[in-house]
């Protein structure tokens, strides 16, 4: 209840990083939307104006206000949103829901890489209106290069710096639009369904022009992920100010261009075509620096993703970072600087924003359609009445489809680049999972408490150089009473590791994102323990010092002695040192693979020897830690043909 009532918190501060982090790239779909609605090309019709406005009226209402703003955020995970967290809410549930939440995740992180490069580009190109012949390909590098520095200071730090510039944006975007639609009135019979009606039966083609209406919601799927960094509160309330802004906006435009029927669009911007002279330049300032903090929601909405996705068993095990201690605050180096050579390939190979529009939009649509499939059955398995949620799949199915059929008419023209982006990132998604699966499943596990006795034996025979006090294996198994047979092969053949007291920790990762927990199973008093955490997907897995409080706690109960068993450190109560030891497989040439698993469990070595480290993951102290690399055999080669002959 405590975790609801902080998430539901609406605050002065909490609203200003709302505005800073979440809408920027929905709140500056007015510089385009319209225009790539209306054309350039074509003679202005009345209509043709009011339909394309009714369809982005009800496009907001219905995609961001309806379906994310009060439905779907119901769905948080402890105050965690996104579609790895809707995922852990349902993945219990049914099995399959593993491949619409792997499509809806590596899409939304191709956007994530599509979104920064045309946001940046567009704004500087704005420029040109002032200044024709500025080179804008090096500003744009060096305005995303700024902007991925930052990340490191934490969201709440950039939200915080953003959210002034933002709050001014949009109410530049509300005021610009109140003054022209005062010439106007009668442009807010727009939002009348029919126009919609009229729009796609009347008008030649305009069921294609639904890719560039759907411009306008492009952020609803980063405003759930970012959820973790805001509260569902702030975002609701803001969300009221930020819809009414744009609408205003959007209604303006759609005056001002009924104004020129007749006349073909041309080079004109309904945008800038709201701005009266005087105040055009510090009208770019704005525009510029708010579509520049466009890129930011797409950005930490990547942060989430991914360190959900490792905890999952989605994603290779990366540095995590937390810049702040506010909950849901992370930063993820390895992604920040991904995504920047993404961003820097995608302006390079482009160069111009209109050129971007091609690969824009085709890829979120994949991941609205997977948070539909998700939340219906989120909704389905919470007992929410059966027609409701049957009515909302089938409508949200209907609506993001089309608007799929739509984009997909840009496949060719640049829309491949975010579909092979995000092809690739669901790739390394589907090789994690099924490389951690073959793995899991083939793990030979034994009884610990077969090896009490060799235990206590080995502990106590001095012919054996001691090893250590207490001696740490990092384990696998989930079933307390069982050990990894790779381990008893470490302690007692390998090389015999004597030690006075051997402990086994394993980390279980659970589909609440803030679960801290453990639990100790005493194999046998003084000599063996296994340490059981429950750890959320949202916890840094710093094993070095959630084990030293399981010990003080142990200790404080009388559970264990962890003095030194050396007599004359022991008569001087000196605490016994602790030693870790971390297997490490690799994969042994000793096996026989269909060519499927070779190649899986091939790319998933090749990766991880790119990725944190097992010892830096669990947060361990490098100088008191033991890697042993271990052979990983699959399946041995069987039925070997070799004779021996006589010399």
């Amino acid at each position: 209840m405590e975790d609801k009532r902080h998430l539901d918190k609406v605050s002065a501060a909490g609203l200003l990083v709302a505005l800073g982090i979440i809408y920027g790239d929905i709140g500056t779909s007015p510089l385009y939307v319209l225009r790539a609605v209306v054309g350039t090309d074509q003679p202005i019709q009345e209509n043709i104006v009011r339909g394309a406005l009714s369809c982005i009226f009800w496009t907001i209402t219905l995609q961001t206000t309806i379906k994310y703003v009060i439905l779907v955020l119901r769905a948080d995970n402890r105050g965690e949103g996104g579609t790895f967290a809707l995922y852990a809410l349902v993945r219990r549930h049914a099995r399959w829901l593993t491949i619409p939440a792997i499509i809806g995740g590596s899409a939304l992180l191709a956007d994530s890489i599509i979104t920064p490069p045309i946001s940046v580009s567009s704004a500087i190109e704005g420029l040109r209106i002032l200044y024709p012949d500025i080179p804008t390909v090096p500003i744009v590098l060096g305005i995303l290069a700024f902007l991925f520095l930052i990340q490191t200071f934490g969201t709440s730090v950039v939200g915080t710096a953003f959210g002034p510039i933002m709050l001014l944006w949009f109410t530049m975007l509300g005021t610009l639009g109140v003054l022209q639609i005062a010439s106007d009135v009668s442009i807010l019979q727009a939002v009348n369904p029919l126009y919609v009606y009229h729009f796609l039966n009347d008008y030649p083609g305009a069921f294609w022009l639904l890719g560039a209406v759907f411009l306008s919601t492009t952020g609803a799927e980063a405003l759930y992920a970012d959820m973790g960094h805001t509260g569902r509160g702030n975002i609701r309330v803001s969300w009221a100010f930020v819809k009414a802004c744009l609408l205003l906006n959007y209604f303006g435009q759609g005056a001002f261009v009924e104004s020129l029927a007749g006349q073909p669009l041309g080079d004109r911007n309904p945008f800038y075509g709201l701005m009266p002279e005087w105040f055009l330049f510090a009208g770019i300032v704005i525009a510029t620096m708010a579509t520049v903090i466009a890129s930011q929601a797409m950005i930490t909405g990547a942060f989430t993703l991914i360190s959900e996705a490792i905890r999952l068993n989605f994603w290779p095990k990366v540095r995590l970072r937390y810049p702040t201690n506010k909950k849901g605050q992370l930063y993820v180096p390895s992604i920040n600087w991904l995504l920047f050579a993404g961003c820097v390939g995608v302006v390079l190979y482009f160069q111009e924003s209109s050129r971007m529009e091609a690969a824009y939009g085709l890829a979120i649509t994949l991941t609205m359609l997977m948070s539909t499939i998700l939340f219906s059955y989120y909704m389905y398995s919470h007992k929410y009445n059966a027609w409701f949620v049957l009515l909302f799949l089938i409508f949200y199915l209907v609506v993001e489809t089309s608007f799929l059929i739509a984009n997909l008419a840009k496949f060719t023209h640049g829309g491949w680049v975010s579909v092979l982006i995000a092809g690739v990132m669901a790739g390394i998604m589907i090789i994690w999972l099924n490389a951690n699966k073959i793995k899991l499943r083939l793990t030979e596990y034994v009884k610990i408490d077969q090896y009490i006795q060799p235990f206590k034996e080995l502990s106590r025979d001095i012919s054996i150089p001691k090893y250590a006090t207490h001696l740490v294996f990092m384990s696998n198994a989930a079933r307390a009473a069982e050990i990894e047979s790779k381990v008893i092969y470490s302690i007692f053949q390998k090389r015999p590791k004597r030690a006075d007291i051997y402990w086994f920790i394993h980390v279980d990762t659970t589909d609440d994102p803030y679960t801290m927990e453990y639990k100790v199973n005493t194999i046998a008093p003084d000599d063996v323990y296994k340490v059981t955490f429950r750890l959320g997907f949202r916890i840094e897995q710093r094993i070095n010092l959630f084990f030293r409080r399981v010990i003080e706690d142990m200790v404080k109960n009388k559970e264990v002695d962890i003095t030194s068993r050396y007599e004359s450190l022991s008569r001087q109560n000196v605490i016994g040192d602790f030693r870790f030891v971390v297997l490490e497989k690799f994969l042994s040439f000793e096996n026989d693979l269909p060519l499927r698993e070779r190649i899986v469990m091939d790319v998933y070595f090749f990766v991880k020897g790119f990725t944190t480290p097992e010892d830096r993951w669990f947060g361990l102290d490098s100088s008191a830690v033991k890697i042993e690399k271990v052979p990983l055999v699959i399946r041995p080669v069987e039925n070997i043909k070799l004779k021996r002959i006589d010399t």
